[in-house]
C-alpha cells in the first residue's frame, strides 16, 4: 500500500514539474543588448509572432521585461456527457472601437488580420469610430471561396489622401515624419491655425506629392547581381505592390511595413533573406558607392534615431518603398528622405 502512495505521489510531482517547465520555457527576459530580432532567431520563430504574442506596440523592449516566446497552447476542453462541442468556426467575438484604435492595431491584438475584420464586419475601407462594436472572430462566410492573390499588371488606383487618428503621445511633427509629409502640409490639408492637436482628432493625410508611376529595368548592365534570383522579377514584382497599403508589421501583399517589403520582394525574386526588420537588414549589407538597381537605400533619424527606414533603388535617383500609408516610389531629391538618408547598399547574400 505504501509502494502505491508513494508511485502515485512520484507522478503527480513529475507532471507538475513537467507543466513548470513548459510554462517557464515559452517566457524569457530580456537582457541588456537584446533585441527582438535577436530573440526571434533564438527561438525560432519571427518578430511578428512576438509582437503579436507580447501586444508589443512596437519593436522597443527593455531589460528584466519578460515577454512570451512561444505561441500559448490552451488544453482542449472536454465536452460534458450530452453536449454538442462548439467549434470555433462559429464562435464570434466582439471588441469595442476605442479613441486611437486602427483596423491594424485591433486585428493584431486579436491575432486576425484586416481583410478578416473587414469581410466579418461588412466594411468596405478601413474607417471606424469610438463605440463602434466589432466582430473580431468567427466565421466569415459559409462557403467562401479560396482567394488567390494576383499581382495587377499596373498600379492600382488609389486615393492621395488617408486619414489618421491621432493617439496619445502623437504630435504633428511626428506624424508628418511617419507619413513622408511636412508639418504645414498637415495643417493646410486640415484648416489648422496652431500645431495643437487632441487624442482621437482624424486628420487627412495628403499624399499626393509622392511619385507613383513604376519603374522598368531596360538595362540589366547596371542592375545589382542576383545570384539566386532574377532583378527583373524583383523589380516587377516591386512595381506590382504599387498602392498596397502601409501595415505596422505587415510582409504580405495586404499591406506592408518597409523591412516586410523588402523581404517578401527579395524572397519572390530568388533570394533567402529572413524577416528583420532595418536594422538587421542594414547589419546584413555592405556599403557601395556606386550604387545599381536593385540595391538598398537607408534612412535614419525618422520615427526614432538610428537607421529606421529602408527602400529598393531603382535608378533614376528613386527608390520604391513601403512609407507613408502605402507602397510608392519617391526621389531621393525629395526634401524629407533626402535629408534623412544614410547609405545605399547590398546585400550578403547578393555577394
Amino acid at each position: 500500500m505504501r509502494k502505491i502512495i508513494f508511485t502515485l505521489f512520484a507522478a503527480t510531482t513529475l507532471s507538475l514539474a513537467i507543466g513548470i517547465s513548459d510554462t517557464e520555457a515559452s517566457n524569457y527576459t530580456i537582457k541588456p543588448g537584446d533585441t527582438l530580432w535577436k530573440i526571434a532567431s533564438s527561438n525560432n520563430v519571427s518578430v511578428d509572432q512576438l509582437i503579436t504574442w507580447n501586444k508589443l506596440a512596437s519593436n522597443s523592449i527593455y531589460p528584466n521585461q519578460k515577454i512570451k516566446v512561444a505561441a500559448a497552447s490552451a488544453p482542449a476542453a472536454t465536452p460534458q456527457k450530452g453536449s454538442t462541442p462548439k467549434t470555433s468556426a462559429i464562435s464570434k467575438n466582439t471588441y469595442t472601437v476605442k479613441a486611437g484604435d486602427t483596423l491594424s492595431h485591433i486585428a493584431r491584438i486579436h491575432s486576425t488580420s484586416v481583410s478578416s475584420v473587414q469581410q466579418l464586419n461588412r466594411l468596405s475601407g478601413s474607417a471606424i469610430r469610438p463605440g463602434q462594436k466589432l466582430t473580431v472572430s468567427g466565421k466569415v462566410q459559409a462557403s467562401a471561396p479560396a482567394t488567390t492573390v494576383k499581382a495587377p499588371a499596373t498600379a492600382p488606383a488609389v486615393s492621395t489622401t488617408s486619414t489618421y487618428r491621432v493617439v496619445s503621445g502623437d504630435t504633428l511633427t511626428n506624424i508628418a515624419k511617419r507619413h513622408g509629409t511636412s508639418v504645414s502640409k498637415l495643417m493646410s490639408a486640415n484648416g489648422l491655425k496652431t500645431s495643437s492637436i487632441r487624442v482621437g482628432q482624424a486628420l487627412k493625410i495628403d499624399a499626393s506629392s509622392a511619385v507613383s508611376q513604376p519603374v522598368t529595368v531596360s538595362n540589366p548592365i547596371t542592375t545589382a547581381p542576383v545570384p539566386s534570383g532574377d532583378i527583373s522579377t524583383l523589380i516587377a514584382t516591386a512595381n506590382s505592390l504599387l498602392g498596397t497599403p502601409y501595415k505596422w508589421g505587415g510582409a504580405a501583399p495586404g499591406g506592408f511595413d518597409c523591412s516586410g517589403f523588402i523581404y517578401y520582394v527579395y524572397n519572390k525574386a530568388g533570394v533567402n533573406v529572413p524577416r528583420t526588420n532595418t536594422t538587421g537588414y542594414d547589419a546584413s549589407s555592405y556599403t557601395v558607392s556606386s550604387p545599381q538597381v536593385g540595391d538598398l537605400v537607408f534612412f535614419k533619424n525618422t520615427y526614432r534615431a538610428g537607421i529606421s527606414h529602408m527602400g529598393i533603388y531603382i535608378g533614376n535617383n528613386s527608390f520604391i518603398h513601403a512609407g507613408g500609408n502605402r507602397v510608392q516610389i519617391t526621389s531621393l531629391n525629395d526634401s524629407y528622405w533626402g535629408k534623412h538618408f544614410d547609405s545605399y547598399k547590398r546585400l550578403n547574400a547578393m555577394k
